[in-house]
This record gives C-alpha cells, sequence and structure tokens, in this order.
C-alpha cells in the first residue's frame, strides 16, 4: 500500500473517531417570554468532552458555550419579541442526554387584556382582548350558589394583538347574571376578566318531588336548569345542564340540590 492511500486511510480514521454522533435531538417548542434555558450537560461516555455540540434556536446555531457542565442557552440574544414562536434543538452524542432544567419557561403565561366584555339580548357573550402571549384555554364562569362556577370554555388564539370572542351562554337564569373569564397558566395562578352583567326576565326553576322530599328514580326540573348535588360528606356526586336527572344509582341518604339560582335537599 502506496503512503497516499495509507495517510488517506488514516485521515478518515481519524475523523470516524472524533466526529460527535446524533443519538437524538432534543426539540422544545413554545414562546419567549423573557427568560432564558438552563441545561445540565453531563460528559460523553467516553470521558472525552461534553454531551451537548449544537444548539439551535429557529434554525439558528446558537454563540453560547456549550463546552461546559452547565450552560444557558442566551434567548434575548435574538432579540425575539414577547410571545414570538420559539424552537429550540439540542444535539447530543449517541452516549448522554443533556437535562433542559427549566422549560416551563417556553409555556404560555396568562398576559391577556379585556378591551370589551358584554352579553347582548340573545343571551351571547362577546370578549375582545389584547396582549396575549400564548395560546391558552379561556374558561367561563357565572356567579351562583354564592360562588363562581365554570359553564364553559373556549381556545384563546395568543395573538398580542385584538382578539374577538363570541360564546353562546346556556345557563342565564332568572334575575340578574354576573360572567367572567379567566386563564390558568403553568404557574397555577389565575388571571380573571372584570364581569359581565345582564338580567333575564325568566321564570324561576322548580323541582319535582320538591324541597325535602324523598326520591326513587328521578329529579324533574320545570326547565333545563345548571345544577349540582352534594352528598352528606360535601362531595358532588352529579353535576351538569338538564331538565330530568337520573338519581336511581345513588345511595340512600340526604342530599343537597343546587339549581336555578335556588338550593334545596332530598332524601333518596
Amino acid at each position: 500500500m502506496n503512503m497516499r492511500k495509507t495517510g488517506t486511510l488514516a485521515l478518515v480514521a481519524m475523523l470516524a473517531a472524533t466526529a460527535p454522533v446524533v443519538a437524538g435531538t432534543i426539540l422544545l417548542e413554545g414562546n419567549y417570554h423573557g427568560k432564558n434555558l438552563y441545561v445540565q450537560n453531563p460528559f460523553a461516555s467516553e470521558g472525552v468532552g461534553f454531551c451537548t455540540f449544537e444548539v439551535k434556536v429557529n434554525g439558528k446555531v446558537t454563540t453560547d458555550e456549550i463546552n461546559s457542565s452547565a450552560f444557558e442557552i442566551d434567548l434575548s440574544f435574538f432579540q425575539l419579541a414577547l410571545g414570538s414562536p420559539v424552537e429550540i434543538r439540542i444535539s447530543h452524542k449517541d452516549d448522554c442526554k443533556p437535562k433542559v432544567v427549566n422549560p416551563e419557561v417556553l409555556q404560555p403565561i396568562s398576559t391577556f387584556e379585556v378591551a370589551s366584555i358584554g352579553i347582548d339580548k340573545s343571551g351571547e357573550l362577546a370578549l375582545t382582548t389584547t396582549n396575549e402571549t400564548g395560546g391558552l384555554p379561556y374558561k367561563v364562569e357565572q356567579f351562583r350558589w354564592n360562588k363562581w362556577v365554570e359553564v364553559g370554555e373556549f381556545e384563546g388564539k395568543g395573538s398580542p394583538d385584538k382578539n374577538d370572542y363570541k360564546v353562546q351562554l346556556t345557563t342565564i337564569h332568572s334575575g340578574q347574571n354576573r360572567f367572567r373569564v379567566k386563564q390558568v397558566d403553568q404557574r397555577g395562578k389565575p388571571r380573571y376578566s372584570f364581569e359581565a352583567k345582564t338580567t333575564a326576565t325568566l321564570p324561576e326553576i322548580t323541582f319535582d318531588p320538591g324541597d325535602g322530599k324523598k326520591v326513587t328514580d328521578f329529579i324533574n326540573f320545570s326547565d333545563n336548569t345548571l345544577y349540582e348535588i352534594y352528598n352528606a360528606y360535601g362531595n358532588i356526586v352529579s353535576k351538569g345542564v338538564s331538565k330530568r336527572v337520573d338519581v336511581s344509582k345513588l345511595d340512600k341518604g340526604t342530599y343537597y340540590l343546587n339549581y336555578g339560582i335556588k338550593t334545596g335537599t332530598f332524601k333518596k
């Protein structure tokens, strides 16, 4: 074998020994909320060099110093607007895996502001928001039985610009009705709108067989209504919107009933 061929083979062998092999890529997707990511970066199993060999943010290789046991992915370097979509790819060797310490910083957070909220005569809730920085569901709540009760849900658009929503309300009762919307993000703290109110001239809901009476199979309301049934221990055993509720499978005992704008009891 001539010297030129031997040198070529030696160079190929050296490159094969030193080139990193991708076992996979850690993919993170979300939105930028002004915080950076931190990565624990172990040694490769052969003890030479660190696990991570490349980090890309939205397709661009970062300039972060990744040759250490822990490093920071500096998202502020990319001059992203708050709420901008972010895709991060962390490429690592085949015998180890880095760990992202705080991936939750890319999850949506609730920042919405209410431009307007109201209820029209048909019972439709109209909501306009701004400053959304990530898609989160909105919960619709109604105040009844001296508490706020969840009565609906719709998906947020997540745009910082103007967002218009319309939701048909199906739980309006006689008298004054109070509604609001809320979001809960990964921090667990609810963010609320201010209230929207409407007054309805509807007949009050009644139920058969009546307050305190015995029930065998069914409770019948005078019209469709939101209801809740609690047992003697305060645990909810049934809830929904209906004109007729099957209670035949409930154990014997006294139950507490929320319906319409009233509360009552029945015995099974």
